[in-house]
C-alpha cells in the first residue's frame, strides 16, 4: 500500500504541487528518495530516521520507497522532511492513515523530533487554501501561515509527538493567529534634517510618485540621511502589496517568528554586491536585492563604486518590474517593481565642485567626468530625478529644528497616492498604483498639459535632446507634482519643476 501526503516545490514565490508517496515492502532493509531530489532532500531520510526513533518510533526492517511526484521537477529544500516523516509514520500505523487526506505539510526535522522553520510557509498556505486544503507547518511558521486566509484550517506543531498527539485526539492543537512585527526604537524623521530643503522637496516627490531618485554631493552633505528617512514619508502596503512583499520574504526566509510588517522594504546593499545577490540567482536561483526590495525602496549608495556590470543589469528591471532568472533546467521570475536611490560623490574625491579646490589626479572637470562616467548613459536616462545635495554650513546646522517632520510629509505623499489610486482604478488599470507605473498611451492621457506647458517641454525637449524615456519621465514627475498640488491638469509650473530634475542628467550622461 502506498501511502500519499501533499506538500510543494517552490518555482518563484509560486508553490507548485507535490505528491510524497511512500511505500512499505517487502525486501531487505533500504531507505530511498526519488524524483530529482537535490542534497537537502537526499538527507532527508537520516534526519527522519533520528527523529522518528527519538519519537518512540523504529523504523521497520523492510524497503522504504519514497517516490517525489512528479518526478521531473527539481526538489529543493530541507521542508521535505516533516511530509515523508508523517507518510512513514501514517504506514506503519503511528498516526490514522487518513489523518493526512486534505492538508499540505512542510516543516524541517531535527534530531530530536523537533520541527524547525523553514522558507515559503506564506506562498504554501496561499496555494493549499486554493486547492481547498489545509496546511501542516512548524509552529513558528504558523502566524504566517494564518495570513492566507481566516477559513484555512492549520495546524501549527513543535514536535512529531505533539502531531500523533493531535491526530489521536489527546493534543488537540489550536489554529494560530496572524501576528504584526513590532517596531522598537525611534523613527528616523525629516526634521533630524537641518537645511537641504531643495532635497527634501526632491524626496517628496519621489515618494508621491515612486520615482527613481540620483543624488550628488560632496560627502558628509546628508545623502544617505536623507534616503535613510525615505521609508517614514512612504504610505504603508495595501493589502495586496502586503502580500506580494510578504511572498517573496517567506521564499527568501526573511520573516522572523512568522510576524509580517506592513512597512515598505528599504534595501541598502554594499557597493561590493555580486549580480546574483542583487537581481538574483545562484544554485537555487533565490531572489535577490532588487526582488527584496518590491513595492519599496532600493538605495545604493556610493553607486559608481558599484561594478558596472551590476548596475547595468538593473536596467530591464526597472522598466519591467520584474526580474527572470534563467538556468539550464529551469527559469524563475520573481517581482521586482522598486524605488532605485542612488547617492554619489561628484568626484572620487569628493570636493570637485568646491570653490578654490584643485584635484590632484586631474583638472576637476576631467576628475569628475571620469568618476561620473562609471554610471552608464541608458542606466541614468531612467532615473527621474537628478538633483545636487551642496555641503550644509555651519550656519544650517546653528539654527533650530525644522518645524515640519515626516508624519506632514507622509500626509501630502499619502493623499497624492490616494488620487494615483483612484484615477488608475477608474481607468480600470488597478495593477498601476502610482505615476511611475503608468506608461504610453495611458500616460500621454493622464499626463496631458496645457496649452502654456506643452509649448515649454517641445522647447525643452529640443534644446535638452532628451530622448523618448526622457520625455516620458519628465511627464510622470510633472503628473506628480500637479498631485501634490490637488490639481487635474499639469501645467507649465509643473512642467519646469519636472525638467530641472533632469538637467543634472544632461551632465551626467555628457560624461557616460
Amino acid at each position: 500500500m502506498v501511502q500519499r501526503v501533499a506538500t510543494v516545490a517552490f518555482e518563484g514565490i509560486e508553490a507548485r504541487a507535490v505528491d510524497v508517496q511512500v511505500q512499505v515492502a517487502p525486501g531487505l532493509p533500504a531507505f530511498s528518495i526519488v524524483g530529482l531530489p537535490d542534497k537537502a532532500v537526499s538527507e532527508a531520510k537520516e534526519r527522519v530516521r533520528a527523529a522518528l526513533i527519538a519519537s518512540g518510533l523504529a523504523l521497520p526492517a523492510r524497503r522504504i520507497t519514497v517516490n517525489l511526484a512528479p518526478a521531473d521537477m527539481p526538489k529543493e529544500g530541507s521542508h521535505f522532511d516533516l511530509p515523508i516523516a508523517l507518510g512513514l509514520m501514517a504506514a506503519i500505523g503511528a498516526i490514522p492513515p487518513d489523518a493526512l487526506s486534505g492538508f499540505t505539510v512542510l516543516g524541517e526535522l531535527g534530531l530530536d523530533g523537533s520541527i524547525a522553520p523553514v522558507a515559503g510557509v506564506l506562498p504554501a498556505a496561499i496555494g493549499a487554501n486554493a486547492r481547498g486544503q489545509g496546511l501542516i507547518c512548524p509552529q513558528t511558521c504558523g502566524a504566517e501561515a494564518a495570513w492566507a486566509s481566516p477559513e484555512i484550517e492549520i495546524i501549527a506543531a513543535q514536535s512529531l509527538i505533539q502531531l500523533a498527539n493531535h491526530f489521536r485526539g489527546t493534543q488537540v492543537l489550536t489554529r494560530p493567529s496572524p501576528k504584526i512585527r513590532e517596531f522598537e526604537g525611534t523613527p528616523l524623521d525629516l526634521a533630524d534634517i537641518k537645511g537641504q530643503e531643495s532635497a527634501k522637496r526632491a524626496l517628496e516627490v519621489a515618494a508621491a510618485g515612486g520615482h527613481n531618485l540620483l543624488m550628488v554631493g560632496p560627502p558628509g552633505a546628508g545623502k544617505s540621511m536623507l534616503a535613510a528617512r525615505l521609508p517614514s514619508i512612504l504610505p504603508p502596503l495595501s493589502p495586496t502589496e502586503l502580500l506580494e512583499v510578504s511572498m517573496i520574504a517567506s521564499v527568501a526566509g526573511e520573516i522572523e517568528g512568522g510576524a509580517l510588517t506592513n512597512r515598505r522594504p528599504f534595501r541598502a546593499p554594499h557597493h561590493s554586491a555580486s549580480m546574483p545577490a542583487l537581481v538574483g540567482g545562484g544554485l537555487r536561483a533565490r531572489p535577490g536585492e532588487i526582488s527584496l526590495a518590491h513595492n519599496g525602496v532600493l538605495f545604493l549608495d556610493e553607486m559608481p563604486e558599484f561594478s558596472a556590470q551590476v548596475l547595468d543589469s538593473l536596467r530591464q528591471p526597472l522598466e519591467i518590474g520584474e526580474v527572470a532568472i534563467a538556468r539550464a533546467n529551469h527559469r524563475v521570475t520573481y517581482p521586482a517593481r522598486f524605488m532605485l536611490v542612488g547617492a554619489m560623490n561628484p568626484c572620487r574625491c569628493g570636493r570637485a565642485n568646491d570653490p578654490g579646490f584643485a584635484c590632484n589626479r586631474a583638472p576637476n572637470v576631467r576628475c569628475a567626468a571620469d568618476y561620473q562616467g562609471r554610471l552608464s548613459g541608458p542606466l541614468i536616462d531612467r532615473i527621474d530625478l537628478h538633483i545636487e545635495v551642496p555641503a550644509v554650513t555651519a550656519a544650517n546646522l546653528i539654527l533650530p529644528p525644522p518645524s515640519e517632520g515626516s508624519r506632514d510629509v507622509a500626509t501630502r505623499v499619502a493623499r497624492a497616492r490616494d488620487i494615483q489610486v483612484e484615477r488608475y482604478a477608474a481607468r480600470g488599470v488597478p495593477h498601476v498604483r502610482c505615476n511611475a507605473q503608468a506608461s504610453g498611451p495611458l500616460l500621454e492621457d493622464v499626463a496631458r498639459a496645457d496649452t502654456a506647458g506643452a509649448k515649454l517641454l517641445r522647447d525643452a525637449a529640443d534644446r535638452m535632446q532628451l530622448s523618448a524615456r526622457g520625455y516620458h519621465r519628465v511627464l510622470r514627475v510633472a503628473r506628480t507634482l500637479a498631485d501634490l498640488d490637488g490639481v487635474a491638469t499639469v501645467g507649465r509650473i509643473h512642467l519646469a519643476e519636472a525638467l530641472s530634475y533632469r538637467a543634472l542628467a544632461d551632465d551626467l550622461r555628457r560624461a557616460a
